[in-house]
This record gives structure tokens, sequence and C-alpha cells, in this order.
């Protein structure tokens, strides 16, 4: 036997004895392409992916881009992955691209999370505590309905809404901004004790930053609970299976709605650039680490739990 074949035979004895390797993604997939619709929560679960995916080795493309446009992008293939699909509110959507067969649910990444509209507690004091107490009180609020940006599946449901005149709407309009906007409008009327009515969720802030009362009876639209939902990951049709690290690390994530709280908090309130606040929490509770990165590798096939570790200064 030559010593270049006892050489070899040696490796293969060594990689067997590790046990089987990673295998590491393709090239194609270091870039990957992500969506936020301008919402904060997906803000904040962008940047701590993007960190994970930073010391995976991977770069992350984040386009802001509505939640329509962020779906046909999806469809067309110039969007990876999008961390904020919001069910059932984006039902509309989702039957859409299933029809398609453009999309894979990578899982639910969030549970417990709420959409609905609410008003600030000295509203519901003054006796508005559920949609059926709007249209009594129109000059007060000035038939307006404040809103997100425009083509949000949210802002829709409040059209559609209008468009039927439930609840005695039919006169009332949607102030389509976007979600700072509508929150700086719900501080000055706040401040001034004028009364709104605004789409309100958790996780975010404004639950600690304001005192809101959530009201009941839309159910129709926004769903039970106050609108309750979980918010899924989603992928675009095929690729997990060209991209199956990476897909893993995107199963894993898991998020909760103190965390994306504190996330929010510190980008809203605090004016941290997003990535620095990811880094930060993952740095204040590395504990989620191993979770997130059981079974994945780096984009070159090493464990990627030290990786990331490392990149951290952990």
């Amino acid at each position: 036997m030559t010593r270049t074949t006892l050489a070899a035979t040696a490796v293969s004895f060594l990689l067997l004895a590790a046990g089987p390797v990673a295998a590491a993604d393709a090239p194609a997939c270091k870039t990957i392409r992500m969506s936020d619709p301008g919402w904060t929560d997906i803000t904040s679960t962008n940047a701590l992916a993007g960190v994970l995916l930073d010391g995976l080795g991977y770069e992350q493309d984040v386009k802001t881009l509505s939640v329509p446009i962020g779906y046909e992008s999806m469809k067309n293939g110039n969007i990876d992955v999008f961390l904020g699909n919001w069910m059932p509110a984006q039902q509309k959507f989702i039957d859409a691209l299933n029809e398609a067969k453009a999309i894979e649910v990578l899982g639910t990444n969030l549970q417990g999370a709420k959409f609905t509209l609410a008003v600030p507690s000295y509203v519901a004091e003054g006796g508005v505590k559920d949609f059926k107490d709007l249209a009594a009180n129109a000059d007060k609020f000035d038939s307006k309905i404040y809103g997100i940006e425009p083509g949000a599946p949210a802002n829709q449901n409040i059209l559609k809404m209008i468009d039927a005149n439930d609840f005695g709407l039919k006169d009332w309009k949607v102030v389509e901004s976007g979600e700072q906007a509508m929150l700086a409008q719900v501080k000055r009327s706040q401040n001034g004790k004028d009364w709104i009515v605004f789409l309100a969720w958790a996780p975010h802030p404004m639950n600690e930053t304001f005192d809101i009362t959530y009201l009941s009876g839309g159910d129709a639209y926004f769903g039970a609970n106050f609108g309750g939902a979980d918010v899924r990951t989603l992928a675009r049709a095929g690729w997990p299976a060209d991209c199956p690290n990476a897909a893993t690390l995107f199963k894993n994530l898991k998020f909760d709605l103190a965390m994306e709280n504190t996330m929010m908090g510190k980008i809203l309130d605090d004016g941290q650039d997003p990535k620095a606040a990811a880094k930060a929490l993952l740095k204040a509770k590395p504990d989620v680490l191993g979770p997130w990165l059981e079974g994945v590798t780096t984009l070159d096939g090493k464990p990627g739990l030290p990786a990331v570790k490392a990149s951290l200064g952990l």
C-alpha cells in the first residue's frame, strides 16, 4: 500500500469516526432576500435573523415592500423568505399564493399576537368599547379610522367593512399612512385628549407607551380574541430544497411577545439601529441560540452555534 493510499485511508477513517459531515448550502444560497412591509415587528425579527446569518457566513438583503408587492415578489422568485405572514388576516393572499404553488410554510414564528382596532382608554371610558359604538360618535372621531401603509390587509379589512356599511360606518374614511405616522397621530391625540380610533397590535411597544383599549366586536374582520393571530415564516417555492441549511435556520426561529416588545422598544423608543439592537438582545439572551441553530451549519459546512457565538463575542 502506498503512502498516499495510507494517508487517504486514515483521513476516511477519521471522517467516519467523527460522524456524518453536514452538507453546506450551495454558493448561490449566500444572499438571502427578505422583505419588510415597514412594520417594526418584522424589522426586529429580520434584524435578529440577519445577525445569525452574518455569523453563519450568509448575506441578508432586506427590501422594504408593501405586503401585496412583497408577496408578488415572492411569487416571481425575487424574495426568498418572509417572516411576517400574519394569519388569519392575510388569508386572502395566502389562498392566491397557494393556488399558484408559489410558497412553502416553514413554520409559525410567533403565537399570541393580536391585531384589531383600538382607542385610547379615555375614549373607552367615554363609551366606545366595541365596533358598534363608533358610528354614534362619528363627530368626535371626525369619521376617520387611522390605518397603516396603503395596501395592507388590515386596511383592506376596514375598507371592506365601510363598503358594507357594517356598524353604520358607510361615511367613514381610512387614513392610510404608515406605522410611524399613525402612532404619531395617536400621540398627538392622546396629548390633547382628542378621540381617535386606530389599528393596534401586539407585539408592539405602543401597548406600554399608550394606555389603549382594544375594541370588541370585530371578529368577522379581524378574527376572534381581538384579532388573535399567529405569525408564520414563508419561503418561495423551491427555496428550502435549494438551500436546506438556511431553511433549517428559518424553521427553527421562534420568537415571543416579550422578546419582540423589547426589540421594538430599542428601535422605536431608544432609536437604536435594528442590527445593533439585535446583537444586544442576543448577547443578553444567548440561551435562544442553541434551539435556533440546532442542525444548522455555516455556509461552508462548519458548526453553526460556535460560529455565531464567536461573531457576537460570546
